[in-house]
């Protein structure tokens, strides 16, 4: 297990590097640079400005060397003034020394957002933060109902309580995230009044129940139904298998037989399935965030995509990577503990 654990995450490091490289060409486009330039000096600005801007602050060095420097790797110059030549930081609002020095990724510095005039940390560490307290509550929503309703509808294959769980189940998937928003703020904010605060507080005035409910009721409802959905099909597998059947000649109760033999081989699929969820909220965070003015990472994302923020979009980018990456070696290890079969081989 140690040497696998070891191999994937030398493989993880590899994955993240090349797919570094592929997002930060892909942000350090011409017209990217352009947007950039505009944003930071002005709408009228002519082409000379926009050019010497861009140069002044290194942006038109060798792509390589600017890789080089966003990771650390090669050392981070300050800007230089062309016609006197003396060298000031690129971005005075995030202090940026004077002086060349080895300041990337490697070295925790993930440089300088243009949009929010602050070093890229100190914006996404409190976003990150923010999303982290909206997952935890979406999962603690979301798992323990799902498992629920996968193990009552699989317990009796065909049953009416089977068909009316798998219809409500197919129901919630078929509904994406845009939509049940939607729906729930209608319903609940519009038509009842329940929620007088927004989601756009959330992170101004502190997360309370009133203004915390739809984002996290409209991110669990689509992950509801396609975990209960596996976990029924795992648990109407495991019901038909020769052991169940010996259990329950052998005079034990139909719960018992569920909770002590049952249970386990069925939860191993949705295991895997659950872990695979974290990935897909990365998606769903960012609809809800900014359907609901959430002030996460997906909020950020989605303000440093729109603003062409380059430094920033980039630790995005790499967060939702590590993030990907990491919950698939979780669910490697525990579909390995959870079968012994896999952790024989």
């Amino acid at each position: 297990m140690l040497s696998f654990i070891i191999r994937r995450l030398g493989v993880m490091a590899l994955t993240m590097l090349c797919l570094s490289l592929v997002v930060f060409f892909l942000i350090n486009l011409e017209p990217n640079l352009k947007k950039l330039a505009i944003s930071q000096l002005d709408m009228r600005s002519s082409a000379e400005d926009l050019e010497s801007w861009l140069q002044r602050n290194g942006y038109r060095q060798n792509f390589f060397v600017r890789y080089g420097q966003w990771l650390g790797v090669m050392p981070k110059q300050p800007s230089i003034d062309p016609e006197t030549g003396v060298a000031s930081p690129r971005f005075a609002y995030c202090r940026e020394p004077a002086e060349a020095r080895y300041s990337g990724v490697l070295q925790g510095d993930f440089g300088c957002s243009t949009k929010f005039k602050v070093p890229v940390a100190q914006k996404l560490v409190p976003a990150l933060g923010a999303t982290g307290i909206l997952m935890f509550w979406v999962m603690a929503v979301m798992v323990p109902v799902s498992l629920l309703i996968g193990v009552l509808a699989g317990m009796r294959e065909g049953s009416r309580t089977d068909r009316s769980l798998s219809v409500a189940s197919i129901t919630t998937t078929a509904t994406p995230e845009y939509i049940s928003g939607v729906i729930f703020t209608v319903v609940f904010a519009s038509w009842l009044g329940w929620l007088n605060g927004s989601a756009a507080s959330a992170t101004n005035q502190g997360v309370t129940f009133y203004n915390f409910t739809l984002p996290v009721m409209t991110m669990a409802i689509y992950g509801i139904g396609y975990i209960a959905r596996m976990t029924r099909a795992s648990m109407v597998e495991v019901m038909t298998q020769q052991y169940i059947r010996t259990a329950r000649l052998k005079g034990l109760s139909f719960n018992a037989v569920v909770l002590k033999h049952a249970l386990r081989n069925a939860l191993i699929a949705p295991f895997t399935v659950i872990m695979l969820q974290f990935p897909w909220l990365l998606t769903g965070v960012v609809i809800v965030e900014v359907m609901f003015r959430y002030q996460g990472f997906g909020f950020t994302l989605v303000e440093a995509a729109a603003n062409n923020d380059i430094d920033l979009l980039l630790a995005c980018s790499l967060v939702s990577v590590l993030v990907v990456l990491s919950t698939q070696l979780i669910s490697d290890i525990g579909y390995a503990l959870l079968n012994p079969r896999i952790r024989v081989q």
